[in-house]
C-alpha cells in the first residue's frame, strides 16, 4: 500500500468514527435514558409468603447486615445474595452494606467467627437462580434488576417507593 492511500484510509476511519458520533447524538433522546434508569433499578424480592410490603433503606440494611435475622412473624430471614463479579452485587454492595468485596468478606468471617449468625449469605450465581430459590425457600429475601422480575416473588417497597417510581433510592 502506499503511503499517500494509507493517509486517506486514516482519514476515512476518522470521518466514519465522527459520523457515528453524531449519528448516536442525534438518536438519542432524554426519554430512552429514563427507560435505561428504570431497567438498572434493583429490586428487593422475598418469597410470596413473606408479610412484608415495605422496608426502610435503614431497616434493608439492618437485614442484609445480619443485625436483623427474623420476619415479624418470626420466619427466619435468608438472605441471597449475587456472586461476586455480577453488577448488581456491586451495586448493593455500595448502596446497601456501605462496603467493598474485601470489607463484605471480612464482615461475614467475622460476624460467623462470633457466633452472630448460624450461616452467612447464601450465593446465588444468575437471576434464574435467584427466582428459583427465592421462590422456594420461605423468608428469603434477595435482589435483581427489576426489569428481570416474575410475579412469583413479592416485590417489596423501598422507602415507600418501588422500582419503577421516582425517588427510588436503588436506581
Amino acid at each position: 500500500m502506499h503511503m499517500k492511500t494509507f493517509k486517506n484510509f486514516g482519514k476515512r476511519k476518522a470521518t466514519f468514527a465522527i459520523a457515528s458520533f453524531f449519528a448516536v447524538l442525534l438518536f438519542w433522546t432524554p426519554g430512552s435514558a429514563q427507560e435505561t434508569a428504570s431497567e438498572t433499578a434493583i429490586a428487593i424480592v422475598v418469597h410470596k409468603d413473606t408479610q412484608v410490603e415495605n422496608l426502610s433503606l435503614e431497616e434493608l440494611r439492618s437485614i442484609f447486615l445480619a443485625n436483623q435475622q427474623f420476619w415479624p412473624d418470626r420466619t427466619r430471614i435468608i438472605l441471597l445474595v449475587r456472586a461476586p463479579q455480577s453488577d448488581e452485587r456491586t451495586f448493593v454492595l455500595n448502596s446497601i452494606y456501605q462496603m467493598d468485596e474485601a470489607q463484605f468478606r471480612q464482615y461475614w468471617i467475622a460476624k460467623m467467627f462470633r457466633a452472630e449468625v448460624p450461616r452467612g449469605p447464601k450465593i446465588v450465581f444468575s437471576t434464574d437462580m435467584t427466582l428459583e430459590l427465592v421462590l422456594a425457600i420461605p423468608g428469603s429475601i434477595s435482589f435483581m434488576r427489576a426489569n428481570e422480575v416474575t410475579d412469583q416473588v413479592r416485590v417489596v417497597r423501598v422507602d415507600g417507593k418501588l422500582p419503577s417510581e421516582a425517588g427510588y433510592p436503588l436506581k
